[in-house]
């Protein structure tokens, strides 16, 4: 196992932390960095800066625009992303809905569908959690009747992030109801959302911010083209999905850049007319978070060292997305404990001794409470690795 960069690695850090210093639009940059809500132009701004320099999609096979990087490689831009404050990809298409596409899609689904994703010209969204149904997925119940050539969908989709302004939403739908297990039954449509008889209503949660939605479906049909994999075996669609999603979890290079940003708030805190950084208690909860922070980070390497070797994503995956969030959380609760009172403001404002740091920390604390429950709970993701990793 090998878990030092090659020349080659270090290269190409060189060359992707110059090309994000000269690219990052400094308006979206100081978004990212005071913690501001983005918008969908903003989103789509920088996505577009990416494809057009064609980085918008390194783990698609070239013959689609991926780049050929090795999975090394896509941890480092990834990482140097984060550490420079660029906005994040909205996943749903580039990294979700794609690689189902390029793994289970048709020919003529790829062709329809990864063009648009790529170029940024087509926004997605995923449609999985249900009332009833969010780590607990195999008990969804939004149905879709085959009738002819279409599929009739009904039901309901709950916490779809930035659903309001998806123009394609992909879903795990019930299509038969009598299967002998949960899991079965299911099945992976491809949905315009604006086809009628789908209304989009916002959550706006306790932040302030409108981030999720609630999709409905009024017997929306839905053409049987639209079906990807066979009908029935969604759930198969869905795990491999979910691999895709936990292992961009973790945020190594968004949380080191996050720790940074705390130590250098911690350095000029005082609590009591005594610096914050001479109480014990804190030193400790810092020093624990970026030790934990480090092991993540060899954690990962190990991982990456491994698809390198075989390609594959296997159970263990669930550690850095079980680990990850609970670092970034422990990230906002200390940085909150620094700020004190100031922290309450739930919109930006200049904190007295943290000039630099205009944010909304509080927003952001409340927003970093889901990271440990979307993409399966971490309760469920430790049942996973005891089952599929330990055996037990």
């Amino acid at each position: 196992m090998d878990l030092n960069f090659s020349a080659e690695d270090s290269a190409f850090r060189d060359e992707a932390r110059e090309w994000l210093d000269a690219n990052i639009p400094s308006d979206l940059r100081t978004k990212v960095l005071e913690y501001r809500e983005l918008s969908k132009d903003d989103l789509v701004r920088w996505h577009k800066i990416l494809a057009a320099k064609g980085w918008i999609a390194p783990s698609w096979p070239e013959e689609w625009g991926g780049t050929g990087w090795s999975a090394v490689q896509r941890y480092i831009f990834e990482e140097e992303s984060a550490l420079a404050g660029a906005p994040p990809v909205a996943p749903f298409g580039p990294t979700m809905c794609a690689p189902v596409l390029l793994r289970f899609g048709s020919d003529e689904q790829k062709k329809r569908h990864l063009p648009g994703i790529y170029d940024g010209s087509v926004f997605w969204c995923q449609g999985y959690s249900e009332p009833g149904a969010g780590s607990d997925l195999a008990s969804l119940k939004t149905r879709a009747e085959r009738r002819g050539d279409k599929y009739v969908v009904s039901g309901q989709k709950t916490w779809t992030t930035l659903g309001h302004y998806g123009d394609w939403i992909f879903c795990l739908v019930r299509t038969d109801f009598d299967a002998a297990k949960k899991q079965d039954g299911i099945s992976f449509l491809l949905i315009d959302m604006a086809t009628p008889g789908i209304t989009v209503r916002p959550l706006v949660l306790l932040d302030e911010g409108h981030e999720v939605n609630e999709v409905f479906f009024d017997d929306v049909e839905v053409p049987v083209e639209n079906l990807v994999h066979e009908e029935n075996k969604g759930w198969t669609v869905a795990k491999h999905l979910l691999g895709h999603e936990r292992l961009n979890t973790g945020r190594i290079g968004g949380s080191k850049r996050e720790l940074a940003k705390l130590k250098a708030m911690a350095a000029k805190a005082r609590v009591n007319g005594r610096m914050l950084l001479e109480d014990p208690r804190f030193r400790d909860r810092l020093s624990r978070v970026e030790v934990e922070l480090m092991a993540l980070e060899i954690t990962n390497m190990r991982f990456l060292d491994e698809m390198r070797r075989t390609g594959n994503i296997g159970p263990e995956v669930s550690m850095l997305k079980i680990k990850g969030t609970e670092i970034q959380q422990s990230l906002t609760e200390l940085t909150m404990q620094v700020a004190g009172p100031a922290a309450r403001a739930f919109k930006p404002v200049a904190y007295e001794g943290f000039d630099a740091f205009t944010a909304s920390l509080a927003s952001r604390y409340f927003n970093f409470r889901k990271t440990s429950i979307y993409a399966g709970s971490n309760e469920i993701q430790r049942n996973i690795y005891s089952k599929m990793a330990l055996g037990l």
